[in-house]
């Protein structure tokens, strides 16, 4: 399975070992990951049939929610069956492409979605700062461009991160303390002078991430200067409720990934390490449909829409 090479070794897989040890653990693991992704999967597809098929939620805003439910399902999907799987058949193993893929995958998808989210900030801050224009501004041609741009930059960031993590030898044994490939434990038992690669693209795009952050924050700065010049308190509440789900969503999604990185510093497997990458792995995609979308009226009303005239087909 190994090949020593001058104290490095190629791979050839990684063994899993996320879970806490215990049956009774594992099982109560696997069964919690297997409800969250049904639920996160039906959800999110629930409202891309929503989005898709009723004609009031055509609207640059639910064109972008679109995206970000695809984007969730297959985040959510590149870990979870797999991980499901393994414990089920007792393996723990992935191939060595499988990992590859994972690590290539999960970050292609966490750069996609804050790249969207960032679109989906400069989407608000349109409709409130020039409501008159927007539809000039968000029209079809520029909304589709924006979220290409955001697939496009996804891959990129992905590949980058692939090449980088891959590119070294790994020291340690094959053990990957996660229930899935990500960086911070492959890193772990990568041979330190060849990590160097990694962290400067690691570095690299934390700048470019707090850049985005802080475009987001700028955007925000004139909305809620915006809001605080309509002379009605009702009115600025409407206004400031239309932002509260996408503010939501930033919150979750950055502070998941810092947590990634924070649960990054564990050595060995432990309670922690599996929640803090459950917390980052799945929560958000789980999370962002009710967030977003399902605690939506026009949603709802759709939804209640569909159910109504199903009702009355039956009856």
């Amino acid at each position: 399975m190994t090949e020593p090479l001058n104290n490095m070794t190629d791979y050839m897989e990684f063994l899993l070992i996320g879970y806490p040890d215990g049956q009774v653990l594992q099982t109560l693991c696997v069964t919690l990951f297997f409800l969250i992704y049904v639920g996160t999967v039906m959800g999110n597809f629930l409202i891309i049939i929503l989005i898709t098929i009723d004609q009031h939620l055509q609207t640059p805003m639910y064109f972008f929610l679109k995206n970000l439910s695809l984007i969730d399902i297959c985040y959510i999907s590149v870990t979870v069956p797999k991980s499901i799987m393994n414990s089920v058949t007792n393996t723990h193993s992935i191939s060595f492409l499988g990992c590859v893929l994972q690590v290539f995958c999960v970050i292609f998808l966490a750069g996609t979605e804050f790249a969207l989210l960032l679109v989906m900030s400069y989407d608000r801050y349109a409709a409130i700062c020039f409501p008159l224009h927007y539809e000039a501004i968000m029209n079809r041609g520029a909304c589709v461009q924006m979220v290409v741009a955001a697939w496009l930059s996804g891959c990129f960031y992905g590949s980058l991160h692939a090449t980088g993590t891959f590119s070294v030898h790994f020291c340690g044994p094959n053990v990957v303390h996660q229930f899935f490939c990500d960086i911070p434990s492959l890193l772990r038992i990568a041979c330190f002078r060849d990590q160097i690669l990694e962290y400067v693209f690691i570095i690299t795009s934390c700048c470019f991430a707090f850049i985005c952050f802080t475009l987001m924050t700028i955007s925000y700065v004139h909305i809620f200067t915006i809001i605080l010049k309509i002379p009605s308190v009702q009115g600025r509440f409407k206004i400031f409720s239309t932002c509260v789900p996408h503010l939501t969503v930033v919150t979750l999604f950055l502070s998941s990934g810092f947590v990634a990185y924070l649960g990054s510093t564990t050595k060995s497997p432990s309670s922690l390490n599996l929640f803090m990458s459950v917390f980052y792995s799945l929560l958000p995609p789980s999370l962002n449909p009710v967030i977003y979308s399902l605690r939506n009226s026009d949603v709802k009303m759709a939804l209640c829409k569909i159910l109504g005239e199903k009702m009355t087909a039956r009856l």
